[in-house]
């Protein structure tokens, strides 16, 4: 792997390090850390890197990186950048022959989502999108429970993002994060919708097998001076009929990350907290609720595939970022074996080959998962700004 943006002053690029290191199956190798050369090479110089492997610029690093023996060179380029920097990174990557893993939302703009998709499908590669949260173990096991139609037919959606960390103008005091999370230029037309929202739709959408076709959008900006909203209210209709609440915000004050989502359905129902992940709860009128944990019991391959440890040890954060790297990993062995056979050694994650893999169990989001976010920031924003109570969900 090499790596766009994630310089030591960055937060995700060091989850996504850590991330795509546990398993095993990805080493980091070379890098464009920054677009400030001197900080690229002292992120480089920290994570133990060859001089030579760390560059000033990523059309520097994907070039040279071209260049290099087969076997040496990386084999894909990992984009964790501002939201400003995803298109370019990834039509040169993509253009000059690397598979590419990206940080959400996909693009700044939809326009560029659009032709990035375009760029993908012809250059055959491979895309990933880290919408980690989908990776929990538990978050796999209650689609599958969906899917099974145990809870019935879908009818109620209720998901919340609500974060409390700008709950004052903290960009104005050179909060690096903040900073470019809040500026147009750099994190696009919405502030918390891309940032946060974008996860929330992404959950329900892949929880439910749903598909989001209508909203009504209340955006806000509460914090005075800021440029892009921090709270967002929306009603969602979805293809089955289902009606659903999406909530996220930034500034209520004193909350974490407590992403959670509730499904209800014929049947039953579903809960499950992003800050308790190990849980998700199985409601019911008449037998009352079941508690089903992670690595407990009778549960679905998808759920197993995505758990690491012994029941009653979390299973957190870096793990799912972990679980899309691997199972990234896992697409290209799996690729290589198809490509070469010959050279296949079989077992999953070794050799260039990987028998029984299968990509519906070792998933991960991808370049329709980034367009469906790039359409809903575009469709909330749209639905804020008009007088219609209702607008239709397009990309």
């Amino acid at each position: 792997m090499g790596m766009i943006g994630g310089s030591l002053e960055a937060f995700i690029g060091a989850v996504h390090r850590r991330g795509a290191a546990l398993d095993g199956e990805v080493e980091l190798v070379c890098g464009a850390f920054s677009s400030n050369p001197e900080k690229s090479k002292a992120t480089g110089e920290a994570l133990y890197l060859p001089s030579e492997r760390v560059y000033g610029s990523f059309e520097e690093m994907i070039l040279t990186e071209k260049n290099l023996p087969e076997g040496e060179r990386m084999d894909f380029v990992s984009i964790v950048t501002p939201n400003h920097v995803h298109f370019p990174a990834a039509k040169f990557a993509l253009e000059n022959g690397f598979h590419v893993v990206m940080d959400k939302p996909i693009t700044l703009t939809t326009e560029e989502a659009k032709e990035l998709a375009i760029i993908i499908e012809k250059s055959g590669l491979l895309f990933a999108l880290t919408h980690n949260y989908t990776a929990y173990p538990m978050v796999k096991e209650a689609r599958q429970i969906i899917k099974s139609g145990a809870i019935g037919q879908v009818r109620k959606v209720i998901v919340e993002y609500p974060q409390g960390w700008l709950s004052q103008l903290v960009e104005a005091s050179g909060q690096k994060q903040a900073a470019w999370r809040t500026d147009p230029a750099r994190s696009g037309a919405a502030g918390g919708v891309g940032d946060i929202g974008t996860h929330a739709e992404n959950l329900a959408e892949y929880i439910t097998g749903l598909k989001i076709t209508e909203l009504c959008a209340d955006l806000t900006i509460f914090v005075e001076g800021r440029q892009l909203d921090d709270d967002a209210n929306i009603l969602l209709r979805f293809d089955n009929g289902a009606k659903g609440v999406l909530h996220n915000s930034q500034i209520c004050n004193g909350e974490e990350n407590d992403l959670n989502i509730r499904v209800y359905g014929e049947f039953g129902g579903l809960k499950w907290r992003q800050m308790d992940p190990n849980t998700l709860v199985l409601t019911n009128q008449e037998n009352g609720s079941r508690i089903i944990r992670t690595g407990v019991g009778n549960l679905s391959p998808h759920a197993q595939a995505h758990t690491r440890q012994p029941a009653g040890h979390p299973e957190g954060y870096i793990e799912t970022f972990a679980s899309i790297y691997r199972n990234f990993a896992y697409a290209l062995r799996a690729r290589w074996g198809a490509e070469n056979k010959a050279g296949a050694t079989g077992g999953l994650g070794k050799g260039t080959g990987i028998d029984g893999y299968d990509p519906e169990i070792y998933d991960f989001p991808g370049v329709e998962e980034g367009l469906r976010g790039m359409g809903f920031i575009s469709t909330v924003i749209k639905s804020a700004t008009s007088e219609e109570k209702w607008t239709k969900f397009e990309i």
